[in-house]
């Protein structure tokens, strides 16, 4: 009877443990494929902004290249793109999680995010301009007359944002796998720490 009772507990162990693996390959699975996610948008992005020029008769030519955001959003976007799939063979490949890589991850998704997050920001507000103008510089609106380059720019704009929300969602991932490797102060230790100092003068 205790010999059947061994294996049950050595089955029920051995179950559990195959759960587990099946849950953090899972895990490593879905980060994976998020981490794939931002470079295609980032492709996306910097490929329709490249491809961003057009001529008219009356005011000449424009493209991406004349305009330092743009030019900026075209390397950010390459930056990110090549950042995405490294991080995902790395994280496609299983080895054991160890602080130095989490605090490497936690530092490069942030920094990623922000890098984006500006690149969209100031291209934003170039598009803006170029829609609006603004009267007070006297910059008048130039998508009436070159309103296919103002569409492709906002297209790879919007692109561009939803790749921060990508970042920003692995930057969440990446803390979290941080800073909950930290185990909070036992009450054992917080109880001895109040004993002493009442026992202080």
């Amino acid at each position: 009877m205790a010999e059947k009772m061994e294996k049950g507990g050595a089955m029920v162990v051995e179950n559990e443990h195959d759960d587990q693996s099946g849950k953090i390959s899972s895990m490593r699975t879905a980060e994976t494929l998020l981490r794939l996610l931002p470079m295609g948008l980032c492709v996306a992005a910097l490929t329709v902004m490249l491809k961003n020029s057009q001529t008219n008769n009356d005011f000449g030519s424009i493209s991406y290249s004349n305009l330092g955001a743009f030019k900026y959003l075209v390397h950010a976007n390459g930056i990110c793109a090549g950042y995405s799939l490294l991080s995902a063979v790395v994280t496609a490949v299983p080895r054991p999680s160890t602080m130095s890589r989490a605090w490497t991850f936690f530092f490069l998704d942030q920094l990623l995010t922000y890098v984006i997050l500006g690149a969209g920001a100031v291209s934003t507000e170039v598009v803006y301009l170029a829609y609006k103008g603004d009267e007070a510089i006297t910059w008048s609106a130039a998508c009436g007359s070159f309103g296919g380059f103002c569409h492709k720019a906002t297209a790879s704009v919007s692109i561009t944002f939803v790749v921060m929300l990508c970042y920003a969602a692995l930057s969440l991932i990446s803390s979290y796998r941080l800073f909950s490797r930290f185990d909070p102060p036992s009450s054992h230790s917080s109880s001895k720490g109040t004993e002493m100092t009442a026992r202080l003068p």
